[in-house]
């Protein structure tokens, strides 16, 4: 395979070693030009070999101490990126293997100036090693590297080989627009090409608060797009050019950020006209500028439309650099509004190209390009070649200037496309609201050519044939067609009758002078708990209404049994106990309602029943935060809920006998400081930093610290540091938890485990520093020193958080049965009732018989009678 594949790298080359030719004049005397460096690398067993452009030496310090070497690289381009500075600390970590003892730093010649940068090597020595494991990784096994699609393949020789794998090979990297983070959670899901992702696409309707957010990028739908060969719509898309469209497209030399080249296609299809604005030199910038917008002002109503950033950065440094265009004036105008065009495109419009480039865009729609090779790498060879001999290089000239024009033409031909999206659907374009669901169970709608046959299939559906075909030749499915209405609760049977006692003085006076007021009556709904299983139980309550010739006051006697309303305790308490801890849905209990005991409520009754035991619970919730808050012992965690389609953050309080849930609208921890300001006792948490500015003695959990210990180790499996890092905390540790299972949480046996975490972290000080992943863990034990051992000097406290995150798993599972389908005062309602049941979980009781019970408060309840 030969770099002669790819122009551009072939001119990079060259550029390259000239430069390097060039430079090495300017070094200093003594400077070595040819040299190959080996060393071996201490911790992969792997031999490495680099070969700087130069090494300048340094004299010893004195005799015996090695020579000390700079390595020097050559960058002929204006903006060196971190890749050059790397490969700088490689230089240093191979001379030193070569006898020589590498300087602090070294040195990087860039640019047309040859300017020089100081590249501090000892930054770069972590990540230089670290990726010196991950090629070792590569190396030790036997299947070839992952093929992966980047940004440096329009640099590289072998781009045309690498495209034709990933395309046999239908590679996520395509896609222009994936993430390496997206595409490892893609393949832990085992997907692993683009026709494979196209099936995960399921199109969900948005709902009405999130009318106005902006719509997410669907990958999934790309690839749809790319498998089905057709443009894919979200929404309609939202374009009007009201005035005279001027599409402009710009060329520069990216490294030095100048512009040499302005095109401007003014109106479109046939009847265009096209402006190409050449700049010879840096010094014309300034001139095409004031061309530029010479031409603008002619144009009636301009509106300047273009594609991607690199014209929304020219017309910024223009105008910095050479001067606005003159105010009230048409150019002023089309710059304040001009229009990118990948904003339309963006998350609405699915082209079936891998990319939303422009090049790729326009060919799909039929456009072609005049120079076949042109393309934005291939422009810098062009100019750069003309640069350097302008007499005999005039057919790059021209091939700039078609390519430029060719641009615009190409972007008129995407815009008109988009017109026409916008003014109606065209029958070869896909709407994704419309798309249909995948079932489950791998039924689907067939699509028929002829819709005769859509008719016939149509004829074979269930509901159809048993609703229109198979009652008109059975009696029996007839009658079961037949719609029964609904019973009315009216209709249910009473049970008892009860006559209420007349009162003997008034409630509110106390008074005995009384007089009857009128005659009332009330039916209240329950349901009565048996020694063998529940039922039905209606009341039917009569009583005489009093008025007090006193006060007034007109009054309904106290009767034993009579609740405000026409349903009954041990009904609400049924339906909240569904609810809360069995996890029905509100629409399920109502329906079971009725199945099982023949109440027909009313829709939302479930609903209603559990804001009625929030409001009767709301003291039983605030007495549980005043104990929390109160406590030795308070366990803290936090998870994320969707509020009317909002992200909020739920809190959990635990104790090792009550729990709490808190809602806030999102995961700031301000709130935390006035919540807890009294707290005295020991915080048990994970490491989230929002907790750090609470002033009380704090636990780290350490199941969270291990498990992030145990990912790296397995992220970097070739780091022997790290490994010893690891292996010394795993035995510090474990010793502990044997005495926490023997002895339990007291001090009196753990405090003996001190000495053992201050010789650790002696080790730990005493340890090289190693690599970047070693000197995160340094950093963080040394910072989390006084919060993860504090269950060794303080009674009774546990050295993990499983106690918070158990409570969390309940409100997880109760999240599932809102589904985001609540509003924020329906969710504080959940919490509340959530709270009192989890309590009772801690506290032994069964959540029923506290809710039937009436009691108000869950420890009273619970203590032994």
């Amino acid at each position: 395979m030969a770099v002669e594949d790819n122009p551009y790298a072939r001119w990079f080359q060259e550029r390259a070693a000239a430069y390097r030719a060039g430079g090495a004049g300017r070094l200093a005397s003594g400077a070595e030009t040819e040299v190959v460096a080996q060393a071996v690398d201490d911790r992969t067993g792997l031999m490495l070999a680099s070969h700087p452009d130069a090494v300048e030496p340094i004299p010893s310090a004195g005799r015996g101490s090695p020579a000390q070497a700079v390595p020097v690289r050559f960058h002929f381009l204006n903006k060196p990126g971190r890749d050059e500075s790397l490969l700088l600390g490689f230089d240093a970590l191979t001379l030193a293997g070569k006898g020589r003892r590498a300087s602090a730093h070294g040195k990087l010649v860039y640019g047309d100036d040859y300017a020089v940068k100081k590249v501090r090597i000892a930054e770069l020595a972590d990540e230089v090693r670290r990726r010196i494991g991950q090629m070792a990784v590569l190396l030790s096994g036997t299947a070839s590297p992952e093929l992966v699609l980047n940004r440096h393949c329009a640099e590289c020789g072998f781009q045309r080989h690498c495209r034709q794998k990933a395309v046999e090979q239908d590679s996520l990297s395509l896609l222009a627009g994936m993430g390496e983070q997206e595409r490892q959670r893609l393949r832990g899901k085992g997907i692993f090409t683009v026709t494979q992702l196209s099936h995960t696409f399921q199109p969900r309707r948005k709902p009405r608060w999130l009318k106005g957010r902006a719509e997410k990028y669907h990958h999934a739908l790309k690839a749809l797009a790319i498998r089905e060969r057709k443009i894919h719509l979200v929404g309609r898309p939202e374009l009007k050019i009201e005035g005279t469209p001027v599409y402009l497209d710009v060329e520069g030399v990216p490294d030095r950020d100048c512009y040499y080249l302005i095109g401007l296609r003014i109106g479109s299809g046939a009847a265009a006209r096209q402006h190409s604005l050449w700049a010879d030199s840096d010094r014309d910038e300034e001139k095409i500028w004031r061309e530029f917008l010479a031409v603008l002002n002619t144009v009636e109503r301009p509106v300047l439309i273009h594609y991607g950033s690199y014209e929304t950065s020219f017309l910024k440094r223009m105008r910095a650099r050479h001067g606005e265009p003159e105010p009230g004036s048409p150019a002023a105008g089309a710059m304040e509004s001009a229009l990118n065009l990948v904003s339309v495109i963006f998350a609405r419009i699915y082209f079936p190209t891998f990319s939303n480039g422009l090049k790729e865009i326009a060919q799909y729609l039929g456009f072609s390009w005049s120079v076949p090779a042109a393309s934005g790498v291939q422009s810098v060879v062009w100019r750069e070649t003309w640069s350097r001999a302008p007499a005999s290089s005039e057919r790059e000239r021209r091939n700039l200037i078609a390519y430029n024009a060719d641009d615009c033409a190409a972007l008129d031909v995407v815009t008109q496309r988009i017109l026409d999206l916008a003014a109606a659907l065209p029958p070869d374009v896909v709407d994704a609201a419309g798309l249909k669901r995948e079932n489950p169970y791998g039924f689907k709608r067939n699509r028929f050519f002829f819709p005769e046959l859509a008719t016939i299939n149509q004829a074979a559906y269930w509901d159809y044939q048993r609703e229109k075909v198979y009652v008109k030749s059975d009696r029996r499915l007839r009658r079961a067609l037949i719609k029964v209405p609904a019973g009315s609760i009216r209709d249910v049977p009473v049970n008892r009758r009860v006559q209420c006692a007349a009162p003997t003085q008034c409630p509110h006076c106390g008074l005995s002078s009384l007089r009857k007021y009128d005659r009332a009556s009330r039916t209240v709904y329950d349901l009565k708990f048996t020694r063998g299983g529940l039922r039905r139980w209606v009341v039917h309550y009569h009583y005489h209404r009093h008025e007090c010739r006193h006060c007034g006051r007109v009054f309904r006697p106290p009767a034993a049994g009579l609740p405000d309303g026409k349903f009954g305790p041990a009904l609400m308490a049924y339906a909240v106990y569904q609810n809360i801890e069995l996890r029905l849905s509100q629409e399920m209990i109502d329906r079971s309602l009725d199945e099982l005991f023949g109440l027909p409520l009313a829709q939302g009754s479930a609903s209603r029943f559990k804001i009625k035991a929030a409001q009767v619970y709301a003291a039983t919730y605030e007495l549980l935060l005043r104990r929390l808050r109160h406590g030795g012992l308070l366990h803290v965690d936090e998870t994320k809920v969707s509020v009317a389609g909002c992200q909020g953050c739920v809190w959990v309080f635990a104790s090792l006998d009550t729990v709490a849930y808190v809602y806030t609208q999102n995961r700031e921890s301000e709130w935390l400081r006035d919540f807890l300001k009294n707290f005295q006792g020991v915080l048990v948490t994970d490491f989230y930093s929002g907790y750090d500015a609470l002033e009380c003695p704090k636990q780290r959990c350490l199941i969270h610290f291990l498990r992030d210990l145990n990912d790296d180790l397995y992220k970097h499996p070739y780091d022997e540091e790290l490994k010893r890092v690891g292996r010394d905390f795993a035995d510090l540790v474990r010793p502990m938890i044997a005495t926490v299972e023997r002895r339990g949480l007291k001090v009196r046996f753990l405090k003996k485990h001190r000495r053992a975490v201050d010789r650790f972290y002696r080790r730990l000080d005493l340890a090289p520093p190693g690599s970047a992943v070693l000197k995160k863990y340094r950093e963080r034990f040394a910072r989390e020193r006084g919060e993860l051992f504090t269950f060794l000097h303080h009674d009774g406290v546990p050295w993990n958080n499983n106690n918070a995150e158990h409570a969390i798993k309940a409100f997880a599972l109760l999240r599932q049965v809102i589904n985001g389908v609540t509003s924020e005062k329906g969710l504080r309602e959940y919490l509340i009732l959530l709270s009192v049941c989890e309590t009772c979980k801690y506290q032994g009781v069964k959540f029923l018989d506290f809710l039937r019970s009436g009691d108000q408060d869950i420890h009273r309840f619970a203590a032994p009678r």
